[in-house]
């Protein structure tokens, strides 16, 4: 089944400017200074109590300006009938490869078909947070149709997060030779804070993110470059430490590790002009983090942080500021919990050039943030109405945007 739904920009309420009405409406015709970004400010969107009375280290580094798109936007469902999709990738052709969470993984097209399960995948520990996660394809998948996923499996009286690779058959129906060319330190009886992104940069690398696993015990691990928990990598497609990755000195350090310091790393993306590598990422109670990475860089879990535990206690000595380590670009406290992120890089809507999607599960809507010179200068909820829990986000060939959702969904996002 599909549904077009508009956005309605004329509203006035904070509220409804993320809301969607079944009825469509026509196009604000306000005007900006900027004639490319017309974006029209209001106030803040989170008005929300926060967790924690923590004061930001800088002006603009949470609750930021509220935005609302001028743009006249369509959004569709393409399908309703996936089972707790994970991750998403575009396929050379533009029909999507999609993870599910229970071990699938499925090819969509862009009309809504839903092929067969793929098979031949190794079992998957989907306990918790766990399952098959994300999924990347080759960039010269025309040539040697391999793609590469994440996903939990069960090792050593725990379970760890692993990378694999394979070739998708000819047919598309199974996938050939798949083989573990990663696999997380320390195994853990935790099934939570995964992270488990995976992206291809600029120079065919892999950049994978791992989450700290939850407990107290192996969080610490997120400081020790002896350990892939909690961290950013950067590996080949074989699975070994990539060429030019920056130094950690300490002995032992190993030599995959692109950034330390993270606690549950959900989003991964590149900005299409300058290159530098965004991150999303879970806080506990407060303090979920957009980070742009620095090569080598320390983001501080859990010796600094914008949140507060589950319990309601502090977060190791209640500290903010380090030294050595980095602030986050921006933080929600309350929480948002941020998922998949994709830059808009496309045409069609000129005022979401270069801007930065995420997904939110619990708050369930997608957020858009506008940057400028590396800072938060406003913030946008779409899509709220529909009460879903957004997983991943991806541009497809078409310029439109594509996201996924908890319960299933597939939308696009696109102007009208």
């Amino acid at each position: 089944m599909k549904t077009s739904i508009n956005f309605c920009p004329k509203i006035t309420t904070l509220l409804a400017v993320s809301l969607i009405t079944l009825a469509s409406c026509s196009k604000n015709n306000a005007t900006s200074d900027n004639e490319t970004n017309p974006t029209t400010s209001v106030n803040p969107v989170e008005t929300g109590r926060a967790n924690a009375s923590y004061r930001p280290a800088f002006d603009g580094q949470t609750r930021i300006s509220g935005i609302r798109t001028t743009t006249a936007i369509q959004t569709s469902v393409i399908t309703s009938s996936l089972t707790a999709p994970w991750g998403i990738a575009t396929l050379p052709d533009d029909r999507f490869l999609i993870t599910e969470k229970a071990g699938n993984m499925r090819i969509v097209t862009s009309t809504g078909t839903v092929s067969s399960p793929i098979t031949g995948f190794p079992a998957v520990n989907s306990s918790g947070q766990g399952g098959l996660l994300d999924v990347a394809v080759d960039p010269n998948f025309q040539s040697n149709r391999m793609i590469y996923w994440t996903y939990v499996r069960s090792v050593g009286g725990g379970n760890a997060i692993a990378v694999g690779r394979g070739r998708l058959s000819t047919n598309e129906s199974a996938i050939e030779s798949p083989t573990v060319i990663y696999s997380s330190t320390t195994p853990s009886s935790q099934t939570s804070n995964y992270g488990s992104r995976i992206i291809f940069d600029a120079m065919g690398n892999l950049l994978v993110s791992f989450g700290d696993r939850t407990s107290n015990e192996v969080r610490i691990e997120a400081q020790s470059v002896n350990s892939s928990i909690g961290k950013v990598i950067r590996i080949t497609t074989n699975g070994t430490a990539a060429a030019g990755n920056p130094p950690f000195n300490q002995p032992g350090a190993l030599p995959e590790l692109y950034t330390i310091g993270h606690r549950n790393p959900q989003g991964l993306a590149i900005h299409p002009v300058t290159g530098d590598i965004w991150e999303s990422e879970h806080g506990p109670r407060g303090g979920d983090e957009i980070n742009r990475l620095r090569p080598g860089a320390n983001y501080g879990w859990p010796v600094i942080s914008y949140g507060i535990e589950y319990s309601g206690q502090a977060v190791g000595a209640a500290i903010q500021q380090q030294n050595g380590m980095e602030q986050p670009v921006y933080y929600w406290d309350p929480v948002v919990s941020p998922s998949g992120i994709t830059f808009y890089a496309g045409s069609r809507i000129p005022e979401w050039q270069n801007n930065l999607f995420l997904c939110s599960l619990t708050q369930t809507h997608i957020i858009r943030l506008v940057i400028e010179n590396n800072r938060v200068t406003g913030e946008e909820r779409l899509l709220a109405a529909e009460n879903q829990r957004f997983r991943d986000i991806i541009q497809g060939p078409d310029q439109a945007l594509y996201a996924i959702t908890d319960q299933g969904r597939l939308y696009r996002i696109d102007r009208q």
